[in-house]
């Protein structure tokens, strides 16, 4: 047997088949060519299971027992609902249009009873059916649109409710198209058409579309509750699915919120089911992306979105935009759930018995079932789940060694050895080594974080770190060094520095303020400094150096000059330096006040485990800016600057407020400026000496501006933000810590309102441990986090995918305001069509020829990111920008683009040029294209399109470079020749003026039968026109004389 092969960390779930159900259907004589089972529902108690002739079969899920068969002479059984609220009635629907509602009586073991009859739809075929979620009352849809309401009577009411009264049935809507599918929620009616999903209050009959865009085909809605953990008592969502593997996701009210593109996400192989009838195989190599209509969405198990196809059943996390996983199953008709279960119904007549559940609990039932290949198989293929200390509570170790004892030694010894690996790696229960994924629970009395530092949690509910012996002092703080003086003498000492440190910037902030006349010297700073006329002679001669500065800082040519400013930035820079500056350059981490500093080494060994822990597609990302950051500070042979989170004295808040302004001023001013002084502390040692002085939010704002220019800022920066992370003992801290996206969304989204800075740094830890599915998610947290600081955290392919599906989360008519208001500062507009240009986008070969020209109808290739390609080009921009525009899409091929842009900038030859190569005259038509406006450009067009047709005619050959474009590009139009052109000029200027044209041109062109007769048609046309017009003009000239007269 060959070695099992392992499946990626982020897949954590499977769908499994313990029970088979040939047997029932056998008994029940299901199997046979002449009797099929039609249909199916499930709920608690019941699997409802409709023939095609006319019988339903009540199968108790407890023992799979029959215990009714209801029969039907009015047709076959085409849908079933059983109530989820009252599970003795059912409702059923035949092929005639008739609805019926049974009342079980299985309680008072009395006969079913048909409570209530509806043919309102006879002659339709009955699509969809579903239950009020606490009425009696069932919603019904056909093929001709119509949706009703059918109210059950009920004999636990008495004789009055069933015998006596008769409930009409009540059309509710009737819609545009074939109902496709029903869902009701908390009063309100959910109709899927085939164009479009409809919300129904059905209380206050009121109606909604949801969202404005139409579709064409069978497309599925459903209610999606949001009643776990934080999200009790929040309205449920509606999810409606779009083409190309989209899915609106929409408020109870029915507007749109976000657009969820899986189509990417799709582009990785499926999952084995693990089944009794095969061994599961898994094949690691990557697929395609997958364009698939959902034909039906269903609420499965908790919080995800169900559907399917033919051949694969796809399940989705769609709150932060995951593929939980696809696995294909073939002949699928129909599938219903009951909480985590699946019932599928095959095209053949066969049932399945589907679970979903994580790996761990799949081995352990496995184990139950004593089926030892197939756990040993599983525990192989999903060994990051298997190994890990919480799986421990499934599978203890003394369990899987027992499986392994069960292994044949002779017809699964490779599966074995495979085994004993994964045994090796397992982690006990509980443990503080664990990995990533596991979570250490809070009564614990550590944990680990992922740097390798261990936090100890406090037992006796202390409230600083610093008593529970987390992150200890390495060194004795600057506090304990002092108290070798007197009391007194140190307290006057240390309020004097800062005083004078205050004194030396006070006017500098409120100049910048725009405050200067209201500057005023501290008195109470003279009369203390009066006061220490004996102290140390340096603190005088300082205090002396200061008040020549504040003279200076005082003179309003000082705070207009930026060389002047700069200049008393750098003389108060040593105060600074003096009272707060480290005291060595190099030192271990040191925790003062809560805070640590994160020295070389530390920082480096932080590098190192986040190495280990990303995944294999952000190893690339990270090392390129590892080796950028780390490539100005080699070139120097020291060690980096240590980044200190934490003052190394108490400083007053008062001061501080102060000082943030001005070391925030001094950062933005040494980042912006191309000259850097040699004996100036630079943008990025400043930053990471100072970080906790800085204010963060315009820190980020700056590193975002010349994020181009200084990448080692926007570096430190980050790695400044992540290392304050690390002194938070905060619930989102150690939910981000375990792995789970889901649950680290929305502990996230409870911090509201946001803070921007230190949301980017949890951001940031989630996509280093998701990658891909977390950045897609991304989007719920504009405008706090925009996308140019996505941009500087992920990867260039997954910022589209975020880019993308922020932009179509708006409404058409306001995303290219929108993605205007997204550009700051403007250059990203470049850096956008770059990358849109140089992802899932055709291949070079397929759009240019080798000399860099337009080939032969290669406009009719599809961009994966067409549409946020038309948005930017569609921008206002200037002319030089538009003109690095035009040339970026002509070196790409994208010539959609190209040609809009050449007539924006009035190069109309230039684009006449491409349009006779790319031979599409529909390029020329309005409303996409644009016709030639003078007789010049006539001549013009018609002396290219003369030239280039011998070219177009060679390149014109079927099944080269993917002729058939089976890429999913639409259909070109005609080709561009002279006699296509005369025709068009024809129509435009008359058959005898087109013919002049052609001769002046030189151009003999032999006009076809057919065009022949089109220009014949033309000049009886102009002929009859004139002539119309002309009797118009005598008689309008008879009035005006007669009038006149």
């Amino acid at each position: 047997m060959p070695l099992v092969p392992v499946v990626p960390e982020n897949h954590s779930h499977v769908l499994a088949e313990f029970d088979c159900l040939d047997p029932l259907l056998s008994a029940l004589r299901l199997d046979s060519g002449r009797l099929k089972c039609t249909c199916l529902a499930v709920s608690r108690k019941w699997l409802a299971l409709g023939t095609s002739t006319g019988g339903l079969h009540l199968i108790q899920r407890e023992g799979w027992k029959q215990r009714l068969i209801l029969t039907h002479k009015e047709g076959s059984i085409t849908q079933v609902a059983c109530c989820p609220h009252d599970e003795d009635f059912i409702a059923v629907a035949t092929s005639q249009g008739l609805v019926v509602v049974w009342e079980l009586q299985l309680e008072r073991r009395g006969r079913p009873e048909r409570v209530s009859v509806s043919w309102e739809h006879r002659g339709h075929a009955i699509t969809a059916l579903c239950w009020d979620t606490s009425a009696l009352r069932v919603f019904v849809g056909d093929s001709g649109g119509k949706v009703t309401c059918l109210r059950a009577g009920s004999s636990k009411l008495g004789k009055v409710g069933s015998a006596f009264v008769i409930f009409p049935v009540q059309t509710v809507t009737t819609v545009d198209s074939r109902v496709v599918q029903l869902g009701y929620q908390d009063g309100r009616l959910l109709v899927s058409s085939l164009s479009r999903c409809y919300l129904c209050d059905t209380d206050r009959e009121k109606f909604w579309r949801v969202g404005n865009k139409e579709r064409d085909g069978e497309y599925g809605a459903c209610f999606f509750p949001q009643n776990r953990g934080l999200l009790v008592g929040q309205p449920p969502l509606l999810y409606c699915a779009r083409p190309g593997s989209r899915v609106w996701e929409a408020s109870f009210n029915g507007e749109v919120l976000s657009t969820h593109q899986f189509k990417q996400l799709l582009a990785c192989p499926p999952l084995p089911l693990i089944t009794y009838r095969n061994e599961p195989h898994y094949n690691p190599a990557q697929k395609s992306s997958q364009s698939i209509a959902f034909p039906k969405l269903l609420y499965l198990g908790d919080q995800n979105l169900l559907t399917w196809t033919d051949s694969a059943v796809y399940i989705f996390t769609p709150q932060n935009g995951q593929v939980l996983l696809w696995t294909e199953v073939k002949d699928l008709v129909d599938i219903v759930v009951y909480r985590s279960e699946l019932f599928c119904l095959h095209g053949s007549g066969r049932l399945s018995h589907l679970s979903l559940l994580s790996a761990e609990r799949c081995v352990e039932r496995l184990l139950r079932r004593e089926s030892w290949p197939l756990a040993a198989v599983v525990c192989c293929m999903f060994q990051h789940t298997i190994t890990t200390g919480r799986a421990r509570k499934s599978i203890p170790i003394d369990r899987l060694e027992h499986l392994r004892s069960q292994l044949s030694s002779s017809s699964h010894l490779e599966l074995s050895g495979q085994l004993e690996e994964v045994i090796n790696k397992l982690e006990p229960l509980d443990s503080a080594c664990s990995s990533r994924r596991s979570s250490i629970s809070s009564h614990e009395s550590f944990n680990v974080l992922d740097c390798g530092i261990y936090r100890v949690i406090s037992r006796r509910g202390s409230q600083s770190d610093e008593e529970t012996g987390s992150l200890i002092n390495q060194s004795t703080s600057e506090e304990e060094r002092l108290k070798e003086f007197s009391f007194v003498q140190e307290e006057d000492q240390v309020v004097f520095l800062f005083d004078f440190l205050f004194l030396s910037v006070s006017s500098f902030v409120k100049k910048t303020t725009e405050k200067i006349n209201t500057l005023q010297m501290n008195s109470e700073l003279r009369q203390r400094s009066d006061f220490k006329e004996s102290a140390q002679a340096d603190t005088t001669s300082s205090y002396s150096e200061e008040m020549d500065n504040d003279s200076q800082i005082q003179d309003p040519l000082v705070l207009l000059d930026p060389a002047c400013l700069r200049e008393t930035l750098l003389e108060w820079l040593p105060v600074l330096e003096r009272i707060l500056g480290p005291e060595e350059h190099g030192s271990g981490a040191a925790k003062v006040d809560g805070s640590f500093s994160i020295s070389g080494e530390p920082t480096e060994s932080i590098t190192e485990d986040e190495k280990k822990e990303e995944s294999p597609e952000l190893g690339g990302k990270k090392a390129q800016c590892h080796s950028a950051d780390k490539e100005p500070e080699s070139s120097k042979g020291s060690p980096p600057e240590p980044v200190r989170v934490g003052s190394p004295k108490p400083v007053p808040s008062d001061l501080l407020a102060n000082l943030t302004q001005l070391a925030t001023l001094y950062t933005e001013l040494s980042c912006f400026r191309k000259q850097q002084d040699e004996q100036a502390l630079g943008c990025t040692n400043f930053l990471r000496r100072y970080f906790f002085l800085l204010d963060k939010e315009r820190v980020r704002r700056m590193c975002l501006l010349c994020y181009e220019e200084q990448l080692e800022v926007q570096s430190s920066f980050t790695e400044a933000m992540l290392g304050q992370l690390l002194l938070l003992s905060s619930k989102v801290v150690e939910v981000i810590q375990r792995g789970d996206l889901l649950r680290s969304l929305r502990s996230l989204r409870e911090l509201q309102p946001w803070s921007a800075p230190p949301l980017l740094a949890h951001l940031h830890r989630l996509y280093e441990k998701h990658g891909e599915a977390a950045v897609r998610s991304f989007s719920q947290f504009y405008p706090t986090i925009t996308p140019a600081d996505i941009m500087t955290m992920a990867q260039q392919s997954h910022f589209l995918a975020y880019l993308d599906n922020l932009v179509q989360s708006r409404t058409e008519g306001h995303r290219l305001s929108f993605l205007q208001s997204l550009l700051e500062p403007e250059s990203l507009r470049q850096d956008w069509l770059e990358l849109a240009l140089t992802h899932d986008a055709p291949q070079h070969c397929d759009t240019l020829t080798p000399d860099g020209q337009p080939r032969w109808h290669s406009h009719c290739y599809s961009w994966g990111y067409g549409r946020l390609l038309s948005l930017l080009i569609h921008l206002p921009a200037d002319l030089s920008s538009k003109q690095k525009m035009a040339e970026t899409c002509r070196s790409h091929g994208y010539w959609i683009g190209y040609l809009y842009l050449c007539f924006e900038l009035q190069c109309r030859t230039e684009a006449f040029a491409t349009i006779c190569k790319l031979d599409d005259i529909s390029l020329l038509e309005e409303p996409e294209g644009v016709e030639p406006q003078t007789l010049d450009e006539w001549k013009l067009l018609i002396q290219l399109s003369q030239q280039f047709s011998s070219v177009g005619d060679a390149e014109e050959v079927p099944g080269v470079n993917g002729g058939s474009w089976s890429n999913g590009s639409a259909d070109c139009g005609g080709k561009i020749s002279p006699e296509s052109l005369t025709l068009m000029l024809a129509r435009t200027a008359g058959p005898d003026r087109a013919m002049a044209v052609l001769e002046e041109c030189g151009v003999q062109v032999v006009l076809s039968p057919q065009s022949e007769l089109v220009c014949e048609l033309l000049r009886v046309t102009e002929k009859r026109q004139r002539a119309m017009i002309q009797t118009m003009l005598e008689r309008c000239d008879r009035f005006l004389w007669s009038q006149h007269a």
